[in-house]
């Protein structure tokens, strides 16, 4: 092997050798819990680069841990529910007191008769002629420095490749929320992965699939054990996340989204997710980093 081959293939091998998960918002959308609503953050090299989610609060956690909407190539948004949306205006007010310029693009799912498709929300938000914060109206429209592109992505029960750039891919598969449209996301730097479940409960059986032999995976730990009814509709109660970890088998599990109905009971729900997965389980508080060597 050339010097310059092998130079290239350590390159290769270490180029994403600082990666890691920061948990902006480990909460849901209730006051009370002490936490900010929704929102991950992934670092490259120092980067902010990928963010999923944003809801209350995120903002604050975002300045905290001295992230730069500047570095950021892509915004996933798992569904359009408050929690997880509802810091996206300010998170663009603030790019105006930053270098940040060029084409930022976010991904979300289509509509269906109870939620808008990404692209409408994103436009009932910004868009300088009836949006609700028109003033940012130019993120749109080719004027500002930094353009908005909005991407939605149809509800399909098969993995799909969504983004591929900057040795970043992304995939995501529809999952099931109720009747909210939901999406969950893999993302691949290098030969890492991190995998977030997004608010589900596990009837369409594609997590796992989406999800397998992922570094790590995030789900929402927003229901007790025992819980059935409405809430069981939209969320995975802590035998159902242990049932698809075991079959995702990813390498550390990492529990968000808890609720004031959740928090306090993280022994209770171990032993629940235990029954099924045997590796590594973490309960995330706002602003725990997770590193992958």
């Amino acid at each position: 092997m050339s010097k310059i081959l092998l130079l290239l293939t350590f390159a290769s091998l270490f180029a994403f050798g600082q990666v890691s998960l920061q948990v902006l918002g480990s909460g849901g959308p209730e006051s009370g819990d002490k936490r900010a609503s929704t929102a991950y953050l992934l670092w490259i090299n120092g980067e902010s680069k990928v963010l999923i989610d944003f809801g209350g609060g995120a903002s604050l956690r975002f300045e905290e841990v001295a992230a730069n909407i500047a570095d950021l190539d892509v915004i996933l948004l798992t569904h359009l529910h408050a929690d997880h949306t509802a810091d996206l205006p300010a998170l663009l007010k603030s790019s105006f007191f930053t270098n940040a310029s060029g084409v930022l693009d976010i991904f979300g799912p289509q509509g269906n008769d109870f939620m808008s498709d990404t692209k409408t929300f994103i436009k009932r938000l910004f868009d300088d002629d009836d949006g609700a914060w028109q003033y940012l109206g130019d993120h749109l429209d080719g004027s500002a420095r930094l353009q908005l592109k909005t991407h939605n992505i149809d509800k399909n029960k098969k993995i799909k490749v969504i983004y591929n750039k900057n040795s970043i891919s992304i995939s995501a598969v529809s999952v099931h929320h109720g009747p909210i449209p939901a999406i969950a996301y893999r993302i691949n730097i290098g030969n890492k992965s991190f995998t977030f479940s997004g608010d589900m409960n596990g009837d369409y059986r594609t997590l796992e699939k989406l999800a397998k032999n992922t570094n790590i995976l995030v789900a929402h730990n927003a229901i007790p054990k025992g819980t059935n009814g409405v809430a069981a509709k939209l969320h995975m109660t802590p035998l159902t996340i242990g049932k698809i970890a075991q079959k995702a088998n990813p390498k550390m599990l990492i529990l968000s989204h808890r609720m004031l109905r959740t928090l306090g009971k993280e022994k209770e729900s171990k032993r629940e997710i235990q029954k099924n997965y045997k590796g590594s389980i973490k309960f995330a508080n706002d602003k725990s980093r997770y590193n992958i060597k």
